[in-house]
């Protein structure tokens, strides 16, 4: 849609044909509803689903300019997919994978070509969502970015160039939060109360509201299962989230979240099981476990090189996980803070909670120099 929306011809290829017809078929949806919000002509849809064919067989890509690849988050598809690619697509044309996590490099590795490899990572829903992680691999060549760099633009895309790391830019620190989260739901709050907290510092809903949303069984394997976290419990329970109206909250028919006194319950029973003595905790301890490790992280980020500028890593939080606009991003908001601030508390937070916490060297630096990251060149 992102490319038919500019008046440029897609291929879409699947594996099945029903699955292909379903996801024509979700495409013109999308575009009939709009036409009847009067922001497009039924005109208008037509031209863009005639620019749009279907087909199962990838030899169809031949003589494409660009592929981008959109399998399972699983490597050994997604390297197979890439042999078959560069067996089929001329010379000189990008093969692009939209994995949010994996290893470009070992995906490029699949073909004789890794220079003409890079990542697009889609967020999700990628015809909305205005950020475009583009992924540069050890090999990916000059013009490879470039025209990745031009070609997101003209798609209406906000493209923050990233390195090769676990998570790229926006999931490493995501994962920060999300442990903060987790522990902190163990030790003494409620899967409400953090996210009550990051509410109010301005994010569109906290990470157990988000997990409801996106579903809690993404990746969970019934079989491989052992109750070893919150989510594997609620999963077993079938607490899927929004989609079946149980999660970390209980939903009803207009999807309206309300505490769940079931999941109150469980979380008192696995902290115990745990042998976790439960306490107090305040809101600027929830905000200040959730945000500084991801400030943290970033620091590691830049200091690794996988991203240029602290801007652009600003610019993958705003617009790709709603980090408040007012707000900057994670990194100016470091620089708000003070760093000398989030320095101090992640070295107390490390001594009293372990290695988790460890500054980053970068960070250590700037304070030591009185330096903000929007300083850095």
């Amino acid at each position: 849609m992102n490319f038919l929306n500019v008046g440029i011809p897609v291929t879409i290829v699947e594996t099945k044909q029903e699955a292909l017809d379903r996801g024509l078929a979700t495409i013109r949806r999308n575009y009939e509803n709009t036409a009847k919000r009067g922001r497009l002509t039924q005109a208008d849809v037509e031209k863009r689903m005639g620019m749009l064919k279907g087909t199962l067989a990838l030899e169809e890509l031949a003589d494409r300019d660009l592929v981008i690849e959109a399998v399972f988050e699983n490597m050994d598809i997604k390297k197979d997919v890439f042999a078959k690619l560069d067996r089929i697509v001329k010379p000189g044309a990008i093969l692009a994978t939209n994995t949010s996590y994996l290893n470009v490099d070992e995906i490029a590795s699949a073909t004789k070509r890794p220079e003409s490899v890079i990542g697009w990572h889609f967020f999700s829903p990628a015809n909305v969502m205005r950020l475009l992680e583009l992924v540069r691999g050890e090999k990916s060549s000059k013009p490879v970015i470039a025209t990745s760099m031009q070609m997101a633009r003209k798609i209406g895309k906000i493209a923050a160039l990233v390195g090769v790391c676990p998570g790229f830019v926006g999931n490493r620190m995501l994962a920060q939060r999300q442990r903060e989260a987790q522990k902190l739901i163990l030790e003494g709050a409620m899967p409400w109360d953090v996210d009550r907290v990051l509410y109010d510092f301005g994010f569109p809903m906290g990470p157990f509201a988000m997990s409801d949303l996106a579903g809690l069984d993404i990746g969970w394997v019934k079989e491989k299962s052992s109750s070893s976290t919150m989510r594997e419990i609620l999963c077993e329970m079938d607490r899927r989230g929004q989609k079946n109206g149980a999660g970390f909250y209980d939903y009803d028919e207009a999807r309206n979240a309300t505490p769940s006194p079931v999941v109150e319950k469980l979380i008192l029973e696995f902290a115990a099981k745990k042998g976790v003595n439960r306490r107090t905790i305040s809101d600027d301890e929830i905000l200040e476990r959730c945000i500084y490790p991801m400030i943290n992280e970033g620091a590691k980020i830049l200091e690794e090189g996988m991203a240029i500028r602290a801007s652009d890593i600003d610019i993958v939080w705003i617009n790709g996980y709603g980090w408040p606009v007012y707000r900057g991003g994670p990194m100016f908001t470091g620089d708000t803070i003070g760093l000398d601030k989030v320095l101090a508390k992640m070295k107390a937070f490390e001594g009293s909670m372990g290695a988790e916490f460890k500054p980053a060297a970068l960070l250590e630096k700037m304070v030591a120099e009185g330096k903000r990251f929007q300083d850095l060149k």
